[in-house]
């Protein structure tokens, strides 16, 4: 099996490729901070001006090796991202991830800014210069429409479940796995996250992952690495353990897995079914779906985590009595009741513009998974 790869130094890598997924769902204007040390800036940058948003975090310093370039490609693919007109990149000057690497791997994808705190001399100055750039690219956005009426065919969808409850496992993962089914049908990619679900039943992950073919890692690394360190979700993976191997596929269908991707990385052009390495806590596999492409996300929730995502919106599906009983208004698809053609015009209507629940809360979080320890 051939292997892609991402490590190494930015420029060494091929950058996201946005014609892969050339469909927009959304028409954002990105203030990218490149560093912990400026997302305070590209919030209040993005505040003041309409159409706007920002990903807060915090990398870009003391960080090392792989897990450096994990947080640089990431953050390149955010800015690359479909649902992204525009992005202006802002950094302080000094961190490890600079905020001008990021805008050089950005340019002839998408148009780009570039600034750094130091760089035009503070924070008022930042500021002030950071709002122009954000609204020259909106104007030039708002002539940027997405996709009126995107088909299933057309769209790269992420999948994720979170906080495994019985009626999840039993009712809302096998509507979104018969959803899932739809997508590859119709000629559209499926990207999953959840790697304690392959640590849980090795076997049958090995039998679902045999035809797999290039992609940027194996599956052992993933299981000998489940294995042997910390647990990387603990919430979920106490609870992983209940699903059978049967349960694996619940969330895919039937179809087999056709590539394992680094986290941060995109498939390939034939790849329509693939994997992304990221445990399931929303925030970092969210975004490792986002930096694989996809246009959407949805959501299998136990608990009714309300939260969105900044460039991708996400479709909330829950089975959970208790659950819908308290934050139904926070919830896309009731799966007691719900088919696989309501969960399929739910997405299509979120593909062509009516905002999901987490878009009408103004809920978002983002976060990068680490790779390694920082300093």
């Amino acid at each position: 099996m051939s292997r892609r790869n991402p490590d190494g130094p930015l420029e060494s890598r091929a950058p996201f490729d946005r014609a892969a997924t050339p469909l927009a769902v959304r028409n954002h204007v990105l203030v990218l901070p490149s560093v912990i040390c400026s997302h305070a800036v590209a919030d209040r940058i993005a505040e003041a001006v309409e159409g706007c948003v920002a990903t807060p975090h915090d990398h870009g310093c003391a960080q090392i090796g792989r897990d450096n370039d994990r947080t640089e490609r990431t953050l390149v693919a955010m800015g690359a991202h479909p649902n992204v007109a525009g992005c202006v990149v802002v950094g302080l000057g000094c961190e490890h991830v600079q905020s001008s690497a990021v805008a050089a791997a950005l340019e002839g994808t998408v148009p780009v800014r570039e600034l750094s705190i130091q760089g035009v001399g503070g924070t008022d100055a930042c500021l002030e210069r950071g709002r122009e750039y954000a609204a020259e690219l909106r104007a030039a956005a708002d002539g940027r429409e997405p996709a009126a009426e995107p088909s299933l065919g057309e769209l790269t969808v992420g999948v994720v479940s979170t906080d495994l409850t019985e009626a999840t496992l039993e009712t809302a993962e096998p509507l979104v796995g018969a959803f899932v089914e739809r997508v590859l049908d119709a000629g559209g990619r499926v990207v999953l996250a959840g790697t304690e679900r392959l640590a849980a039943h090795p076997e049958s992950a090995r039998e679902w992952t045999a035809s797999a073919d290039g992609g940027s890692l194996d599956l052992e690394t993933v299981l000998e690495r489940e294995r042997s360190g910390p647990p990387r979700a603990p919430r979920i993976r106490h609870r992983a353990d209940g699903l059978t191997p049967d349960g694996l596929a619940t969330l895919w269908g039937s179809a087999p897995i056709d590539e394992l991707l680094e986290y941060g990385t995109q498939p390939a052009p034939a790849s329509r079914l693939a994997f992304v390495d990221t445990a399931s806590r929303f925030e970092e596999a969210t975004t490792g779906l986002v930096a694989a492409g996809c246009h959407l996300v949805v959501h299998v929730t136990g608990d009714g985590i309300p939260t969105g995502h900044p460039l991708a919106p996400v479709v909330k599906v829950c089975a959970t009595p208790e659950t819908l009983a308290a934050v139904s208004d926070d919830i896309d698809v009731d799966a007691r009741t719900a088919t696989a053609d309501d969960l399929t015009a739910r997405v299509l209507a979120v593909a062509s513009g009516t905002p999901s629940r987490a878009e009408v809360h103004g809920v978002t979080s983002f976060a990068i998974e680490r790779a390694g320890p920082s300093l």
